[in-house]
């Protein structure tokens, strides 16, 4: 073997090494980025199960809210009754 040509090889290993090592570099950078997308899907999954759990109770706080507007309203019709007959027996009452 010349030394021209141990040169050569020497130079040839050299950039099989390099792109070695950038293919390492690269499968690397790949399972992070894989490792990553699976983290995302998990959060996502995660938020979409808490969006289902917010929406279920959001559901159950409306309805408590209406029974509550309900019975307000029908609590005020009944004091607006109690006051008028209240007025009306004192008024009776100052007539009398």
């Amino acid at each position: 073997m010349t030394e021209s040509s141990a040169v050569e090889i020497e130079i040839a290993t050299r950039r099989l090494t390099a792109a070695l090592d950038a293919l390492e570099s690269a499968v690397e950078r790949r399972r992070d980025a894989d490792r990553d997308e699976n983290e995302l899907a998990t959060r996502i999954q995660a938020l979409g199960a808490d969006r289902s759990r917010l929406a279920d109770e959001l559901d159950g706080a409306l309805v408590k809210a209406r029974k509550l507007e309900r019975t307000n309203r029908e609590i005020s019709d009944r004091l607006d009754s109690a006051i008028v007959t209240i007025r009306s027996v004192l008024d009776t009452g100052e007539d009398g």
